[in-house]
This record gives C-alpha cells, structure tokens and sequence, in this order.
C-alpha cells in the first residue's frame, strides 16, 4: 500500500511539474518560408489569391486524391471567400482557409480553422525583375496552456514548414510549366 501511494505521489508530482513547466514555455510560434518563382509578381498574386487553386499546390490538401472541397462565403478572390475541405487522412483532416484580407497586387491574408486549432498567417509577393518573383508564406499558430507543453518536445518549424516548403515548391513548378 505505500508502494501505491508513494507511486501516485510520483506521478503527481510529475503532473504539477510538467504544468508548471507549460506556464512558462511558448505558446506561439511563427514559421516563414520564402521561394522564387520565374513568372511576373501580378500572374503569382493572382494564382495565390484564389482558393480554387489550393488543391493544385497545397500539400495537406494533395494528401487525399479523395478530400471533398467546397466553397462558401464571399466569392473566391475576394476577402471572406472560403475553401472547406474534408478528408479522411488524419494530416488532412477537417477545416477551412478563409480569405481575410487583400492587398492588391501583393498580399493575401488567411485564416486555417481545423477542429483542434486555428492557424493565420499570409502570402507576399513581391516582384525582384518584370519575371522574377519572391513569394513569402508565413504562417502562425500555436497551443494554448498546458497543452503547449508539447511543443517543447516537436519541432513546428520541420513539421509544419516543410508541408509550407513543399506546396511552394508545388506552386512553382505548376506556375514555371
């Protein structure tokens, strides 16, 4: 019976200490990724600003040939606009990106709403020749307490970034083709 008690007393303390760890630590976490594409700033601005191309090139999207994508909202382009999509690959999952803001001829902010999360962020362009393009994505999110204790433990930046640097990579190849 001390063995019992000395073991729940273990993990109680093992409990108050993780919680209190989490109290502490990040919350938030912001990634950015940045590619070249060789096509005007106005023809990239005007693939990133609507959602019907999202199937194209993002990588959570192209994860499940079998996701089904809607449209609700404003119209697409347009700020309010939103792609839902629902699959039954766990890394998809259900959600929704909407449109929250445009800048024209350069910025297009978003938010990514799953059932566990929210996530917001934007896409820049920005032109560096008449067919040079630097197209910058970044993306933030975070956990709040004390499920941010496990971020501690995960990398965001690998996790989620390379699923942001592969969909660039998709966006590049499809608007360089």
């Amino acid at each position: 019976m001390k063995m019992i008690i000395k073991i729940i007393v273990v993990l109680i303390a093992i409990v108050a200490v993780s919680l209190v760890i989490a109290m502490f630590s990040k919350n938030k976490y912001t990634l950015t990724r940045e590619i070249i594409i060789n096509r005007p700033a106005d023809t990239v601005f005007n693939y990133v600003r609507y959602l019907r191309n999202q199937p194209e090139y993002n990588k959570w999207l192209l994860l499940d040939p079998n996701t089904k994508i809607s449209y609700k909202g404003e119209p697409d382009g347009l700020p309010g606009a939103i792609l839902t999509f629902e699959s039954s690959n766990s890394k998809a999952g259900k959600g929704e990106f909407e449109t929250k803001k445009i800048t024209a001829g350069q910025r297009v902010d978003f938010e990514i709403r799953f059932l566990a999360f929210t996530a917001n962020g934007y896409m820049d362009v920005k032109s560096l020749s008449p067919n040079s393009t630097k197209l910058t994505w970044v993306y933030n999110s975070g956990m709040n307490w004390p499920i941010n204790f496990v971020l501690l433990f995960m990398d965001m930046d690998k996790i989620i970034g390379n699923d942001i640097a592969e969909s660039l990579n998709n966006m590049k190849h499809r608007l360089e083709s």
